[in-house]
């Protein structure tokens, strides 16, 4: 690698994109940092599970600052994987790979299931709370509305894939965009 390389990977809750940006994150040797991360350990100092916090944050905007501006820092220093939600659209003027994961609800709601360990309703109601609420508040936040395809280098569908050929196709398409922007991949 020639100098500092910056990949977002955004998404859904249950899309992919945390399985699919830690293994970036390995495969090219960059640092990782994750958005979720910090908001889960956010929640847990407040002793609130992800949906009281994810509630909490709509009303107390400091919380997404302050996971914002942790991201902001760590991406200046460059050669990271950045996992977020919205850090596609403010590291936007530091040039990143901005990929973009989904999947269907469906699916999405099946891996909600194997991951939390929640029933079938349970999952449906995380993931219909915490898209609404998200979606309000980051457009309130930054008058955005999120996962406009414009706004990503590539998007991928996992939901017809496997966590393998997903994770494979995502690291082929980014060592393709950073030789076509002289960020040389030499591994």
């Amino acid at each position: 690698m020639s100098f500092l390389i910056i990949i977002t990977v955004s998404g859904p809750h249950g899309s992919g994109k945390t399985t699919i940006a830690k293994a970036l994150a390995q495969a090219l040797g960059l640092r990782y940092i994750s958005a979720g991360e910090l908001f889960r350990k956010l929640a847990k100092e407040r002793n609130m599970n992800i949906v009281e916090f994810t509630k909490y944050a709509a009303n107390n905007p400091e919380i997404d600052y302050l996971i914002d501006n942790s991201i902001i820092e760590e991406a200046k220093k460059g050669n990271i994987v950045v996992d977020s939600q919205l850090a596609y659209w403010f590291l936007r003027d530091m040039n990143p790979i901005s990929i973009l994961i989904y999947a269907s609800k469906e699916v999405r709601i099946k891996r909600i299931m194997e991951r939390e360990g929640y029933s079938l309703e349970g999952a449906k109601r995380e993931i219909r709370i915490r898209d609404k609420i998200e979606k309000e508040r980051f457009k309130k936040l930054y008058g955005l509305e999120i996962w406009k395809i414009e706004f990503f280098d590539f998007a991928l569908n996992t939901s017809k894939l496997s966590k393998e050929e997903s994770i494979n196709l995502v690291i082929d398409v980014c060592k393709k965009l950073m030789n076509l922007r002289g960020e040389i991949w030499d591994g």
